[in-house]
């Protein structure tokens, strides 16, 4: 054997010489491509990564506890309690008067629902040493998929629409919403939403010997619907019911408090009983600025809003299911939007799209496809002026097949693509083009030295130059 010539059992050349004496170069680089496309229109799309934190907040209510009789009695001890867990890194809590939220995280990594059986465990079994002031606890796990990917805010655009009406249309709003695939933890925030309240008159609650409790106690009594039994006759069964609810504010007044003498006493007789916005313990309002023009109004916004204008506002919160794709979700939301836009959302209400993290996500991908390209591009032009047209394109392809390689397989294991994907892919390309650069270069110098015929010389150095190189890379 010639001293030259390789060893047939190195591994690093027995692959070159099947990829180039044969066409599964070419055909690799087609189906990976091919992959890579498919991948990048399968995976899902999202702002925020699914790192797995595990976060708990545990509320605590005692009613008629000061807030430094909650810190001392109940947080303080509930502190050290849950510090106990094992996987727990960091313990918060926030103490008010009758009630403590302490917030508990795990670390990085840790289960979610091995966390929550744990958080849950450690309470009920120190259930003894719980101050009897506490009436009720909650656990309630935190994840990043309950941050909402879409915001669409309602404000009215005359004072027909009042904040109770407001409140109302985005209730009735959200309710369509939610039948949307993949559409997860949804609420509403802002406006007044209604509410029968009942003013008792102390005057008249005295006059007719009754207190506070009784009119509690006939309220939670008649505000019922259950099943009392059941009958047959005439081959039908029939159900009976005690009920049902109460269906409105005209029923709460009706509603018998006391009774004695042959006189009934009802609840309006002895407190006013009012149907319309509930006790404001907020205001939420949306101001317009400068670049009024230029934001998201669905349907026909009618007459924009001006600068520096205010409105009353309600907020509809749209987050998505764990692993779904943002984009699909949020374009399925606001497509049923607009569809409601002139039925449910009347035209004299202004709809706006204040958050969408479904088009960022998707502005951020595509922009990634856009540089990738540049990158071509210029590892195109700069490889052509050092070594050879040929030698850039070579090296070129190994950037969108690797790629497209990675995109496969965050398909496959169920991964997403966001900002810290794209940021790894980004960073990943300098070292990326790297390895093929010093490939390319030492077979352009063995190919100028003329010692070896063509294919002898590349798996020469290949042989040369590959193993130092993937020894450099595991360090």
């Amino acid at each position: 054997m010639n001293s030259n010539e390789i060893k047939k059992d190195s591994l690093t050349v027995a692959i070159v010489r099947l990829f180039t004496t044969s066409h599964l170069s070419l055909l690799f680089l087609l189906i990976s491509l091919l992959a890579g496309a498919a991948a990048l229109m399968l995976t899902p799309r999202e702002e925020d990564p699914q790192i797995v934190v595990p976060v708990m907040d545990v509320f605590v209510q005692a009613p008629g506890a000061s807030a430094d009789e909650v810190e001392k009695q109940i947080t303080t001890p509930l502190e050290v309690l849950l510090r106990q867990i094992q996987g727990v890194e960091y313990v918060y809590s926030i103490s008010r008067p009758g009630q403590a939220v302490v917030t508990v995280r795990y670390y990085v990594g840790e289960n979610l629902e091995n966390s929550l059986i744990k958080t849950r465990d450690k309470l009920l079994a120190n259930q003894d040493i719980i101050p009897p002031g506490v009436s009720d606890w909650l656990v309630k796990p935190v994840e990043i998929d309950d941050v909402p990917i879409l915001l669409l805010s309602l404000s009215p655009q005359n004072a027909n629409v009042d904040a109770m009406a407001l409140r109302r249309i985005a209730d009735e709003l959200i309710e369509r919403l939610r039948a949307v695939d993949n559409v997860g933890k949804s609420w509403v925030v802002g406006a007044a939403p209604r509410r029968v309240s009942v003013y008792p008159d102390p005057a008249k609650l005295q006059a007719g010997g009754i207190g506070l409790a009784d009119v509690q106690r006939a309220l939670q009594q008649n505000n019922l619907n259950l099943q009392v039994g059941q009958t047959t006759a005439n081959d039908r069964e029939i159900v009976l019911e005690a009920g049902p609810y109460y269906q409105s504010a005209e029923q709460v007044g009706n509603t018998v408090v006391a009774g004695g003498n042959g006189r009934l006493l009802h609840l309006r007789d002895v407190a006013e009983v009012v149907d319309g916005p509930a006790d404001t313990d907020y205001y939420t309002r949306i101001g317009f600025g400068p670049a009024v023009a230029q934001m998201h109004a669905l349907g026909e916004p009618g007459r924009l809003p001006q600068a520096g204008e205010e409105r009353p506002l309600a907020t509809v919160a749209i987050a998505k299911r764990r692993g779904a794709n943002a984009v699909g979700v949020a374009e399925q939301v606001l497509a049923l939007t607009e569809e409601l836009q002139g039925s449910l959302i009347p035209d004299d209400v202004l709809l706006t799209v204040t958050r969408n993290y479904g088009e960022t996500a998707d502005h951020k991908v595509n922009e990634l496809v856009m540089h990738l390209g540049i990158a071509i591009l210029t590892i195109i032009v700069l490889l052509a002026l050092s070594l050879g047209f040929k030698e850039s394109l070579i090296v070129s392809l190994a950037v969108p097949m690797t790629f497209a390689i990675t995109l496969l397989c965050d398909l496959i294991f169920g991964y997403t693509i966001n900002r810290v994907t794209l940021f790894a892919l980004i960073l990943s390309l300098g070292l990326l083009v790297d390895d093929p650069i010093v490939d390319v270069e030492n077979i352009h110098r063995h190919y100028k030295m003329r010692k070896e015929p063509p294919l002898q010389a590349l798996l020469s150095a290949v042989d040369e130059i590959r193993p130092p190189t993937i020894l450099r890379r595991l360090r």
